[in-house]
């Protein structure tokens, strides 16, 4: 071989040479992105291919009470799968899952006789004793995955708070949708292996993973104090033949919710899914998504306000005609001929509308709005919630005085039940806005706390100065025959509510009833708000629809916490003399026929006849205690 042959075949060589290279190089690249950069997911894909898994659910987590009382468990089901590659018998297997889980025949008959998919879900959330009876059948293909079952032991109490999950345990409304990520926990799964059909591989190897359980949540909720609202809420219903009704119990001084309900509701255990519409609706926890014209019980934030603004003082003195005339528009206070001359505290007191117009006026627009901001209004309050309404305030540039003058006296302006009561509470625990919340921890089966709510003060709204007087003027305002008559022997304050409903701009005719109160009345550990909605029996009046309920609540809690008279010298008055049934008759003979027996009565309504009466006929009353009239003309 010449030279220049040899030239030549060196550099076939070394071309071939090069070309090898560069191919074990693209080969190594490969197998370096196929191994190393994409192996987990090739084997994850392998592993689906060689592999039929069946889900374990977590455990999801329990929901309590402050006192440990288990309001929301969950409790261990299965779900019903089948193989139909693997099934021998597909007519006997139908047959016993139909009978078994009361499901269509010929709708299961085609599950477990399709062996076009791996695997198909039977039925979930199926019952232990359900779940043995299958399993005893040795049916071939048919398989059981453990899951759980939401139950709630109190039925219908806290429907909306609470709230309900899917089948497949998410949560859909209340704290179980908002802590779903909390509570859900992180499912499990096991594998068996199969063939290339997809049956399963007899001896094979297996593997499981276990799930692990949500994390619990602990509420302020006081479920005892729960209970007797739900009750007192159930008897406002009947009673008022009520739209809806809702009440709320808060600790002033912390911001937690001891107790919330809004009825109508239903029971958690067995939710109307048939009817979306009706659920929507019951679902709404009105407390805080419902927003409403508070009426009279915002002359507690008006008063509040101008006493710490100073311009109003106790010696103030005014005079109401049974109207103020703003802007060239006549304001009427609800007592048409004029509460005459009153001081400030008389003013609250007898729910003047024109003390309140006035106040509302002397606090100018500027200043009347730094306090709404300072109260939180128009804001939401940030509980720990979903769905929170703001509530609606004007726009400030498009305020006129009349509009100003009405919003002192709760008009003009719309508030949720939770932002009114986080703002009132503001004015009688010594002025501090605090942030509402219900849930108070977080924590693992094991106890581990995963996250802790405290207290948390929003603003120093009023001086504790001003919040004094205002607890003064609010015992004052309920026991207007003497100290410790709202509840005999316990220091009650409050203020009632009334305002009429408005459909497109025009007064609808219906009204919302209202009553706040907060015990002890000097230093208050309790707060109560009742929200009756278009109560229908022809008595609308704060002090006849909500007050008397807010009774019973005041008093189930005394009882519930053993707690003694706020009077060391009370003794409980003999209850001798029965209440007449003076509905129908004349005012005047009313009244005469209340003085002779002794009760004090006050009157609503400007009527000549007495169209409702509280208490009822035949309740035992004693000498002294009140009365309410409700009258009309004819």
């Amino acid at each position: 071989m010449d030279i220049f042959n040899l030239h030549k075949f060196r550099k076939r060589i070394a071309a071939v040479v090069i070309i090898l290279a560069i191919l074990m190089s693209v080969i190594c690249v490969r197998l370096f992105y196929v191994q190393i950069i994409n192996g987990g997911y090739l084997q994850m894909k392998a592993t689906e291919q060689w592999t039929r898994d069946l889900p374990v659910s977590a455990e999801r987590g329990t929901i309590q009470d402050r006192n440990g009382a288990a309001l929301a468990i969950s409790y261990t089901t299965y779900d019903i799968y089948v193989r139909g590659r693997e099934v021998k018998d597909a007519a006997n297997t139908a047959k016993v899952l139909s009978e078994v889980l009361s499901l269509d025949y010929m709708k299961t008959f085609e599950k477990v006789s399709n062996v076009n998919v791996s695997e198909v879900l039977i039925k979930m959330q199926v019952e232990k004793e359900n779940a043995i009876a299958i399993y005893n059948k040795g049916l071939s293909g048919v398989y059981l995955s453990e899951s759980n079952s939401r139950y709630y032991p109190y039925g219908n109490l806290m429907t909306q708070l609470i709230g309900f999950t899917s089948i497949d345990n998410v949560g859909q409304a209340g704290l179980e949708a908002y802590y779903n990520d909390i509570l859900k926990g992180v499912a499990g799964y096991s594998l068996v292996q199969s063939d290339l059909q997809g049956k399963q591989i007899y001896n094979s190897l297996t593997s499981y993973v276990p799930s692990v359980a949500g994390f619990n949540i602990e509420m302020t909720i006081d479920v005892n104090i729960q209970l007797a609202v739900e009750q007192t809420l159930e008897k406002l219903m009947i009673e008022q033949k009520a739209k809806s009704a809702t009440a709320i119990v808060m600790d002033p001084n912390t911001g937690e919710i001891l107790a919330m309900s809004s009825k109508p509701s239903f029971d958690l255990n067995d939710v109307p899914r048939d009817d979306v519409n009706a659920l929507m609706e019951m679902m709404k926890n009105q407390a805080i998504v419902s927003v409403y014209e508070p009426g009279s019980t915002f002359k507690i934030l008006t008063m509040a306000s101008a006493l710490n603004a100073d311009v109003a003082h106790l010696s103030d003195h005014f005079y109401c005609p049974g109207y103020n005339i703003v802007d060239g528009q006549k304001i009427k206070c609800w007592k048409s001929v004029g509460h005459g001359s009153e001081d400030l505290t008389d003013g609250l007191c007898n729910s003047c509308n024109t003390v309140f117009t006035t106040l509302a006026l002397r606090m100018g627009l500027d200043r009347m709005y730094e306090y709404f901001d300072k109260f939180g209004l128009g804001e939401k309050t940030g509980i720990d919630f979903l769905g929170e309404s703001s509530g609606i305030i004007m726009n400030k540039d498009n305020v006129q005085n009349v509009d100003l003058a009405r919003m002192g006296f709760g008009q003009a302006i719309a508030v949720t039940p939770l932002q009114l009561i986080t703002a009132i509470s503001a004015c009688v625990n010594g002025g501090k806005l605090m942030q509402p919340y219900m849930v108070s921890k977080i924590y693992s089966d094991d106890g581990v706390i995963v996250e802790e709510n405290t207290p948390t003060v929003v603003n120093q709204v009023i001086s504790k100065e001003v919040s004094d007087i205002i607890n003064d003027m609010l015992e004052e305002t309920v026991s207007k025959p003497g100290k410790y008559t709202f509840l005999e022997g316990y220091e009650i304050g409050g203020k009632t509510g009334t305002t009429q409903k408005y459909e497109d701009g025009k007064i609808a005719g219906t009204y919302i009833s209202s009553f706040c109160g907060t015990y002890p009345a000097s230093n208050p550990e309790y707060i109560v708000l009742i929200v009756v909605d278009e109560p229908g029996t022809g008595a609308y009046y704060g002090s006849i629809v909500a007050s008397p309920y807010a009774k019973e609540i005041f008093a189930s809690i005394i009882k519930l916490k053993d707690i003694q008279p706020d009077d060391p010298n009370y003794v409980a008055l003999e209850k001798n003399i029965e209440m007449p049934n003076i509905v129908g008759k004349s005012l005047t003979d009313a009244c005469v026929e209340l003085r002779n027996l002794g009760l004090n009565f006050e009157i609503q309504g400007e009527g000549g006849f007495v169209t409702a009466q509280l208490p009822p006929p035949k309740t035992m009353l004693y000498k002294g205690q009140s009365v309410y009239i409700i009258t009309d003309t004819t």
